[in-house]
């Protein structure tokens, strides 16, 4: 059973964003300008598996029921369009993933929401864990490419990405990407915020349900990315599917201090969804940087974050 759950400012002020956004075509909502400065974000814990026809299926499903309940951006795990899958991703061939790229983005622009897909890319022949950005209008406006790659990713030829994540409009704001690994390094969270994002999207597959003593700083480590910079972070990681496939679930939508406005469970799908006040993304801490004793090495680093539409 799929859970779908909303945070306490989603139920306070989602009614009536549904109802003033009852004009828009059916699955194409837009936000109200009465709700002020929020974007109603959803991270999706979804199971994949080794079809990838079934997993944009599935993709292209919860994109519907997300956009449907008004959410302007949805985030996906991790490799969700292969599964997170050593042994099967080398067997997928470029086209097979061009194609699976193109249906998603489709599945977008036919309901009117964006998204952050994770999914290996091939091109020019070498592979690449990579992050879709996707508009509301089903255009790919650009690819984040994992930028630490971990031991697994180099085992099915993952290249390591240029990095750091593009910056990126939604709603009201400006957004980047992160992809697991990477949130071990600072920079590549910060630089972007530096270069305007407010939001975060973190997408993962994280270790196995077993790795009991991982969980806590996984969850710290999310906390305290949102908390220094003082923005919000959307996390989106696989359930547990038993003891060794999967991940571990528990993903998450972070407030701008740190705290968790929601987290999933370990071994279901959901859904969470909330709406954010973009008025407490200011980025504050993330911009003192820029008057420090690090500033020239920190301005120097913004002038490499690709800037999108």
């Amino acid at each position: 059973m799929i859970s779908i759950r909303l945070s306490l400012a989603t139920l306070l002020f989602g009614a009536a964003a549904l109802t003033t956004r009852s004009a828009a075509p059916t699955g194409s909502p837009e936000p109200s300008p009465a709700a002020g400065p929020f974007l109603r974000v959803a991270a999706v814990q979804m199971r994949s598996t080794r079809d990838v026809p079934a997993n944009v299926t599935r993709i292209t499903r919860f994109l519907a029921e997300c956009a449907a309940k008004g959410v302007q951006i949805a985030a996906f795990p991790e490799c969700a369009v292969s599964g997170y899958y050593a042994d099967f991703i080398p067997t997928l061939s470029a086209d097979q993933l061009e194609a699976a790229a193109r249906n998603v983005a489709a599945a977008c622009g036919q309901h009117r929401i964006a998204a952050i897909v994770g999914t290996p890319e091939v091109r020019a022949g070498k592979r690449y864990n990579t992050a879709l950005i996707i508009n509301a209008q089903g255009e790919i406006l650009g690819r984040y490419d994992k930028a630490q790659p971990i031991t697994a990713d180099r085992g099915w030829g993952c290249q390591y990405g240029a990095g750091p994540s593009p910056v990126f409009s939604i709603g009201a704001t400006r957004a980047s990407v992160i992809i697991c690994h990477d949130n071990r390094f600072p920079e590549l969270a910060r630089l972007p915020v530096l270069a305007g994002s407010r939001v975060i999207f973190y997408i993962s597959s994280e270790a196995y349900v077993t790795k009991e003593h991982k969980m806590g700083p996984y969850r710290a480590q999310a906390q305290a990315i949102a908390s220094e910079n003082r923005v919000y972070l959307v996390h989106a990681n696989p359930p547990a599917d038993g003891l060794t496939e999967g991940s571990h679930g528990q993903s998450r939508l972070i407030d701008t201090d740190g705290n968790l406005i929601q987290e999933a469970s370990i071994f279901r799908e959901e859904v969470l969804i909330s709406d954010l006040d973009l008025s407490k993304a200011t980025a504050e801490f993330a911009l003192e940087a820029l008057d420090g004793s690090l500033k020239s090495w920190w301005r120097e680093g913004v002038k490499r974050v690709p800037l999108l539409p």
